[in-house]
């Protein structure tokens, strides 16, 4: 399964690190990234696939969140054709 996961707070260390450690523990594999900083607002944006047969979207979103309440970031993630469906031009 594909899915998108969106990383927005303020910037500080770790936070790569952090997120992609997650996703490495949860067996989510990242198949493309972006990042910036504006300002001092860090931002990310992440294609990532696994197997939905060993781990669910909701584990690792539970997951996530843990990350998110230790950092102080918006962390989430959506399915690929849901958040492509939201996001039509």
């Amino acid at each position: 399964m594909k899915a998108i996961v969106t990383v927005v707070g303020k910037d500080k260390k770790g936070i790569i690190a952090k997120i992609s450690n997650v996703l490495y523990e949860s067996g989510v594999n990242i198949v493309d990234i972006s990042q910036t900083i504006m300002q001092d607002m860090f931002t990310m944006i992440m294609m990532v696939e696994f197997d939905s047969d060993e781990v669910s979207i909701k584990t690792i979103d539970d997951r996530l969140s843990e990350a998110e309440r230790e950092m102080g970031l918006s962390v989430h993630i959506q399915r690929e054709e849901i958040f492509s469906s939201m996001h039509r031009i």
